[in-house]
């Protein structure tokens, strides 16, 4: 069993921030220890130990970027977040905070002479702003209760931000004299999400006048609306875009409640007028999400991400523009059968850079409006995460299955991109990584599906190494060149098995026929393109084909369940995390509800309903009496997309099979797995799981 293991103090002293608070300027990301390794072999810890780059923008000037880097502290069980700078023309970082705190949400103020950035450091999150050699910090807000988010106007005589106010009552509120009572009162849906239980309060987008430095008084511009903005639980500041004039500010919510909220995906884009104090939704009738929106530096375009179809959280994302003079509305992805996500106006106006997903990476593409012809720029086993344009270059977030995200300067011409940071360089250069093959392989339907192979460390040909197929999650997530600090392929494969990461019927990145094929059939096509994955690496000589597991999450966890009672004996072991075991308690028991109308098609009662008559046939409970395989069912008590109790029932139809399985619980999880410790612990179960029944004879 090859297992690196050191001191936990040890991994404290090494990759946890400082806690100085007065220490500025001093400590470069490639300066912080980095754990010094015995060998060469990746572990949870050192998985762990990994700083996390995020958030790269681009000063005013073109010629800097800042950036936020998490350091975890393992001993603690928590993360510590400090704000970086690094020039365009190339250069070592320079670390700017160094504090308790977790600095966030930070942009550079239109004129480049200040940073400002979230802070909790006078008690509830506020507004504050420094030099940006990280010099004067000094608290701008002080709002009651905090904010979430803020964005300078772009004549900086406005600064827009959100915060949460109660809008409803609570149970103490209905019943004053029973203030120990502990219960809530619904009327209605979506009363959770996520993981967390509504609070009454929603997020509302505030404008406040602001000079030398001072905030003044916001004002509410969605005044007692029962709705959010940004939409919950994940979107944030970036779904709101000033004007260039600062006249304007767009921000997008989705402006329903209740049961209607919960069955539908029409997220609209609102736009409010500052002189006027008027409000207008500016893409009324288009029914799916419209999110992102960014207005062009010459102020005459409107550039946002649209879906179609309402219910459909999986639709083509489409990239239009709007001349705000006509009010005309252009689809201009019409003909581009892919996702442009990330879109970034070039500084003249007359082009736009975006990522988009193809054949399992995610590249930089650029629209020019001129003709509406759309170009790809970059082209390799990669998937970058940003783009913007800089002082002669586009600076961009990249990262693959074989390194975490790292800042690459790339050419906007050619392509090519060069590196311009390297925050885990010191123990990327102890590690010998898996080896990663793109290869195609058949379906059954005679189509040709791209796998991805790892190959574990130090890989040799001439032995027999058991193998695990990789379940995706989504169902329409894709397997592109991602790094995950659960899922990781570089992990899994310095365990000591083949990984085989299959692109099945309904990811993106091989055009929407592709993508959409899998809604209403999970038990179909899908699962045989699994088969087909596993199927052709098994016939390798170096895989120990009589020793094969099956792992995934969420879609993937369904996809175990499933295989579990259709695998015809392939496999040996299977680890199910947040995965869907009951159908129809799943329908009537998560919160999202245009997802399983769209996905399965409708309600279990609606017997007349063919479509969704046949993936409720799909129901994995249904098939427990065919299983035969040990399975691990892992699963978090605060995942209200998939409920807890779906794990549990099946580790517990498992077991009154007498079918060997455990259950990996954690109770302050949600769908991820997000504390350090609890990391670690999952990593470890996980190996020892696979080792038990794949590798013990």
């Amino acid at each position: 069993m090859r297992r690196l293991f050191y001191p936990v103090a040890l991994l404290a002293i090494t990759i946890a921030c400082t806690q100085n608070e007065t220490k500025q300027n001093m400590i470069k990301p490639d300066e912080a220890a980095a754990p010094k390794l015995t060998s060469d072999i990746m572990t949870p810890e050192v998985l762990w130990s990994f700083r996390r780059l995020s958030d790269a923008t681009v000063s005013p000037d073109k010629k800097t970027v800042l950036f936020s880097l998490t350091s975890i502290h393992i001993e603690e069980n928590k993360s510590y977040r400090d704000l970086y700078t690094v020039p365009v023309s190339g250069g070592e970082p320079t670390k700017i905070t160094d504090t308790p705190e977790k600095e966030s949400g930070a942009a550079w103020r239109p004129d480049g002479k200040k940073i400002g950035y979230l802070s909790s450091k006078s008690g509830a999150t506020q507004l504050w702003e420094m030099n940006p050699d990280g010099t004067e910090p000094t608290q701008v807000s002080n709002i009651e209760g905090g904010i979430t988010g803020f964005l300078y106007s772009p004549d900086m005589k406005h600064i827009a931000y959100t915060r949460d106010i109660k809008l409803e009552k609570d149970i103490h509120d209905l019943f004053p004299d029973l203030p120990k009572a502990n219960a809530r009162l619904e009327n209605d849906l979506m009363y959770r999400h996520w993981d967390s239980w509504q609070d009454y309060t929603h997020s509302h987008v505030f404008i406040a006048p602001y000079e030398n430095g001072k905030i003044g008084e916001g004002k509410d511009i969605m005044d007692a609306e029962m709705f959010d903005a940004p939409d919950r639980p994940f979107d944030g500041i970036e779904q709101l875009a000033w004007s260039p004039d600062g006249k304007t500010l767009a921000y997008t919510s989705k402006k329903l409640t209740g049961k209607a909220y919960a069955i539908s995906t029409n997220v609209d884009i609102y736009m409010y007028n500052l002189e006027s104090g008027e409000t207008r939704n500016f893409t009324e009738g288009m029914m799916g999400y419209d999110k992102h929106p960014v207005f062009s530096p010459n102020g005459k375009y409107l550039a946002w991400e649209s879906m179609e179809r309402d219910g459909y959280e999986s639709d083509k994302v489409r990239l239009f523009v709007a001349d705000l003079e006509t009010g005309k509305k252009t689809d201009y992805s019409a003909n581009f059968d892919q996702n442009s996500n990330g879109l970034s106006w070039a500084s003249d106006s007359k082009s736009i850079y975006f990522i988009s997903d193809i054949h399992a990476t995610e590249e930089i593409y650029k629209l020019n409006l001129a003709d509406g012809s759309i170009q790809r720029l970059t082209d390799g086993t990669h998937d970058f995460r940003s783009v913007e344009e800089a002082d002669g270059c586009l600076i961009a977030m990249k990262e693959s299955m074989s390194y975490p995200v790292d800042i690459y300067k790339v050419d906007a011409v050619t392509g090519k991109d060069e590196q311009l940071t390297a925050v885990n360089k010191a123990i990327l250069d102890q590690l010998t990584l898996a080896q990663v093959e793109k290869r195609w392989v058949k379906t059954t339907d005679n189509k040709e599906m791209l796998v991805w192979v790892i190959y574990p460390p130090h890989f040799d040909a001439s032995k027999k190494y058991p193998a695990i197929l990789y379940c995706q999650g989504g169902p329409q997530g894709t397997v592109s060149q991602f790094w995950s600090y659960r899922w990781n392929f570089q992990m899994m494969a310095a365990n000591g098995y083949i990984v085989v990461a299959p692109n099945r019927r309904g990811l993106p990145g091989f055009g929407q026929e592709w993508l959409e094929q899998i809604s209403k059939d999970y038990g179909g096509q899908n699962i045989q393109d699994y088969l087909s994955a596993i199927d052709n690496v098994a016939s390798e000589p170096f895989v120990d084909n009589d020793h094969l597991g099956a792992v995934g999450a969420s879609y993937g966890g369904f996809s175990v369940y499933y295989l579990a009672g259709h695998h015809n004996k392939r496999f040996k072991a299977f680890i199910a995390h947040d995965g869907i075991f009951n159908f129809e308690q799943q329908y009537s028991t998560t919160e999202e509800m245009w997802f399983a109308n769209w996905d399965l098609g409708g309600a279990y009662w609606d017997k007349a309903n063919a479509a969704a008559q046949r993936s409720y046939s799909f129901s994995p409970h249904k098939f427990v009496e065919k299983w035969d395989t040990p399975i691990l069912v892992i699963h978090g008590e605060k995942d209200y997309r998939v409920p807890v109790t779906q794990g549990m029932g099946a580790f517990n139809a498992a077991r009154m099979r007498d079918i060997p399985a455990q259950f990996l619980y954690f109770p302050e999880e949600n769908h991820w797995v997000l504390q350090p410790q609890n990391g670690i612990l999952w990593q470890r179960v996980f190996k020892q799981w696979l080792d038990k029944w794949l590798k013990s004879e």
